[in-house]
């Protein structure tokens, strides 16, 4: 990386900008989806080495990995960013986003807390086999699942299970600047057990006067003295704890049921869907099936795709996105979610023509800078790929 390292400061005034209800002119996006600041940028389509500082046992079931880069330099993201990490399991290459739950304010440790999942191959990989000193290769911070994306002066969090990560670094950065900004977070959870960094939020709740926090579990579990509410999130029930929640900026993250169930609920509680704002994929998902082609005529037209860096070449129909031809080449490139959600496969087009249909994982700027997204791109020529 060249140009000089960012610093703190840089960091601090950056996110405390972004929790600013007024956007400010001088922010800006790089063309790799990073935020610029005047500093050195961990681009998202950039891998680097992590190593392990420390592991943190948050549940039964759920670990924080903390992690260093590089040589030590800080990482510069925004609150709610995720980053795809990638592991060598039983001899395949695997590779998981998860989201980043420590804050920007703390540049020189990153986290990543994660659930041990039945038969999930990364995070039971993590849990067994990450220790302090263990190396673990990663892509850069993406998403656009941030403050930024909502400025408002009131925010309301709603998490449920792992769902809490992205919520827990907003909130950290927040309290970290002492923005004091009035934060209802609502947390559910199987059990009082299963609430993930519970010690901690009632600590920020003392340390912040605009910090609320309320927790829901389904079940008591071991612990039968529980004196919160049992069963789950309701309309009247969030109407008791935040009776203002229609006024607020709505930032959701948790399984896809628990987000769907959330935004029916303020549907119905009248609560303006563009002040409501998600996490869009499943954090411990692995790659989903690639997305359908569109019928037409020319779908079994052959293209030929080259990489000016590698100088490789492979072919691949107008029916097949670049990154299922490239997988059949035997040709690796960075991916993850294959929805166009994650960003991950972003790669800039130096020739030819793609039809892309992502789900949010690429701006709009970069678009028109030449990146697309390869998981969810068809080609409609021959291609030469910035690889």
């Amino acid at each position: 990386m060249s140009a000089r390292r960012p610093n703190r400061f840089d960091a601090m005034n950056l996110v405390e900008r972004m929790f600013d209800p007024a956007p400010q002119a001088e922010d800006r996006l790089s063309s790799a989806g990073t935020w610029e600041c005047g500093g050195t940028l961990w681009a998202s389509n950039e891998q680097q080495t992590l190593t392990c500082c420390r592991v943190v046992d948050e549940t039964h079931d759920v670990k924080s990995f903390e992690f260093q880069i590089g040589d030590g330099t800080p990482v510069r993201f925004e609150p709610g960013q995720f980053m795809t990490v990638s592991a060598n399991v039983q001899g395949q290459s695997v590779e998981r986003c998860y989201t980043i739950s420590s804050p920007p304010t703390r540049p020189y440790l990153l986290s990543i807390t994660v659930k041990r999942v039945p038969g999930g191959t990364m995070s039971n990989w993590l849990h067994e086999n990450m220790k302090p000193g263990n190396q673990l290769r990663a892509y850069g911070p993406s998403g656009s699942f941030t403050p930024a994306s909502g400025r408002a002066a009131k925010s309301l969090y709603l998490s449920a299970g792992s769902g809490v990560t992205p919520l827990m670094s907003m909130t950290r950065a927040s309290i970290d600047l002492g923005l004091d900004r009035d934060i209802v977070f609502v947390h559910s959870a199987r059990t009082p057990a299963d609430i993930v960094f519970r010690k901690e939020l009632q600590r920020l709740v003392e340390l912040s006067g605009g910090l609320r926090t309320f927790f829901v579990c389904e079940g008591l579990g071991d612990e039968e003295d529980w004196s919160g509410p049992t069963g789950r999130l309701s309309l009247q029930l969030l109407s008791e704890w935040v009776p203002d929640y229609a006024e607020r900026e709505v930032f959701t993250c948790g399984p896809a049921g628990y987000m769907s169930a959330v935004r029916e609920l303020l549907r119905e509680g009248g609560h303006d869907p563009a002040r409501y704002h998600q996490e869009s994929f499943d954090i411990a998902a692995g790659a989903a099936p690639e997305p359908a082609a569109p019928e037409n005529d020319t779908a079994h037209e052959t293209f030929t795709v080259k990489l000016s860096r590698s100088s490789k070449t492979f072919t691949t129909r107008a029916s097949e996105t670049v990154l299922s031809a490239a997988r059949k080449a035997g040709v690796p490139i960075p991916s993850s979610c294959s929805q166009g959600i994650c960003g991950t496969c972003k790669t800039k087009v130096l020739e030819g023509t793609v039809d892309m249909k992502h789900n949010g994982g690429i701006r709009d700027r970069e678009v028109q800078k030449g990146f697309r997204l390869l998981c969810c791109s068809r080609p409609t020529s021959d291609l030469v790929l910035e690889l």
